[in-house]
């Protein structure tokens, strides 16, 4: 085990923080009454032989109010790095009803690890979260509510406090994090239950029925909400053993939940560290709607699968959205296009045009083919330089003044032809797959999950002899 120097790295996260703003000068000066002033992190990676690239970053808890950096923190290193898994312990700032300020510094260390991950040989799609009691609601809301490019991989949570919700909530975490007169709307917006989605990462959850300081219904509610959204999660409820146990031997459980932990840590797997990045952008089939399990089925999830880890394909599809800017939703303004240029891809697959042919949309079809060559220049500007496949629209089994299928085939495939051929990229018919399919169609515009793998068969097909 590699122990990175506490002050060292301390300053250097420091050093981060103000650079971008999350310390001000003001706040560095005047002490605080809890006793975290500044924000630091210890770093312990395990031996070269060892290492798998993986990466936790460890928010002890501590009611918001201090923290319990052994047990819920460094203690955990061994465990970990045994396993190849690098531990970053993070002494975060306590909130004094300011949410934010724990917030920023779970997040900076996120981007810090990653930012690290070549000088500290990590793999940069494969570092999770993990807390404790008020470290388990940080860690939690980090993991529902970050932006794409800072959100963890995995988390795992200890006996965490999920909710602000004062019927289950801890208070003393609640008052510290909020504010003792914290309203709903603001306990709401805290509440990690309520803020899960379909990209939530997967949990671990650990948590004891006879804890009378955190209910174990925090737990259960985090857990019936990712269920829901079929996030992978693993829900453990020990009869007993309190709160606040951690890594200590005092936990009647300890042999069997690290067995558990041990086992669902080695269940997944993450792209590798070099893995080439895959953007996926699109409208609703993309995202995968009407799909029950997006997750799993949607074509980009399918697609993952048949290429495989060294592949890190990405899911950036948005219902209802048009390529064209004058569009009732167009692309180009919303965070999944942000999102798409912040990723950097290597490689771009574009599948937009159904939307445009809504009657409403269509008769701004004069800026389709200059729309479009935006969105290309915009993405052959990335430092990635990626390749483009542009796709064209998949069949629809509608006619009308919303989706028209006449309008795909004779109005929009051919522009996209058009554009394809100047900028000499390549096609990928997903129009002619699907045709004669409408059995896979129950709206008779959305595929289902047969229709969604046959997209991303089609799709591979076309990549395969140029990877």
């Amino acid at each position: 085990m590699k122990l990175l120097k506490h002050n060292v790295l301390s300053s250097l996260l420091l050093l981060f923080y103000m650079a971008t703003g999350w310390i001000s000068a003001k706040a560095q000066a005047a002490p605080r009454q809890f006793d975290i002033e500044t924000p630091s992190m210890r770093v312990f990676l395990p031996s070269d032989e060892l290492s798998t690239g993986r990466a936790i970053v460890i928010c002890p808890g501590g009611g918001y109010s201090h923290l319990a950096t052994s047990h819920e923190g460094y203690d955990w290193a061994p465990f970990f790095n045994n396993k190849g898994i690098a531990v970053i312990v993070l002494r975060y700032r306590m909130p004094d009803g300011d949410p934010s300020i724990p917030v920023a510094d779970a997040e900076a260390a996120l981007k810090t690890v990653r930012d690290s991950a070549d000088t500290w040989h990590l793999n940069p799609n494969d570092i999770g979260i993990m807390g404790f009691s008020a470290g388990g609601h940080l860690a939690s809301y980090i993991a529902t509510n970050a932006e794409p490019s800072i959100r963890p991989s995995f988390q795992i949570l200890f006996y965490p406090v999920i909710t602000m919700d004062k019927a289950y909530t801890h208070m003393g975490s609640h008052d510290n994090l909020l504010g003792e007169d914290a309203n709903a709307e603001l306990e709401y917006l805290y509440s990690s239950e309520k803020l899960v989605t379909d990209e939530t990462p997967r949990a671990f959850i650990v948590h004891c029925n006879d804890d009378n300081l955190v209910s174990p219904v925090n737990s259960i509610n985090y857990y019936s909400a990712l269920h829901r959204r079929h996030v992978p999660a693993s829900l453990h409820i020990y009869p007993t053993g309190g709160h606040g146990w951690g890594i200590r031997e005092s936990f009647p459980h300890k042999e069997e939940m690290m067995h558990e932990l041990s086992t669902w840590l080695g269940s997944f797997s993450a792209p590798a560290k070099d893995a080439i990045r895959v953007a996926c952008i699109g409208n609703s089939i993309t995202y995968g709607d009407r799909i029950d399990n997006r997750r799993h089925d949607s074509y980009p999830a399918v697609l993952g699968r048949l290429l495989g880890t060294g592949y890190n394909v990405k899911n950036f599809g948005i219902c209802g959205c048009t390529l064209m800017n004058k569009g009732d939703h167009p692309y180009m303004g919303t965070w999944a296009w942000k999102a798409a240029l912040t990723f950097n891809p290597d490689i771009v697959i574009i599948k937009l045009g159904t939307n445009d042919s809504k009657s409403f949309n269509w008769q701004h079809k004069a800026d389709f083919k200059k729309d479009l060559q935006a969105m290309l220049d915009t993405l052959e500007a990335l430092p990635s330089h990626p390749q483009i496949y542009l796709c064209y629209p998949s069949k629809a089994y509608l006619t009308g003044s919303r989706i028209n299928d006449s309008i795909i085939a004779d109005g929009i495939i051919p522009l996209i032809r058009q554009v394809a051929r100047k900028n000499n990229l390549p096609v990928i018919d997903i129009y002619s797959a699907m045709d004669g399919k409408p059995k896979l169609f129950p709206d008779n515009v959305h595929p289902n999950e047969k229709g969604a793998a046959i997209i991303a068969r089609t799709i591979y097909n076309v990549l395969k002899p140029h990877l």
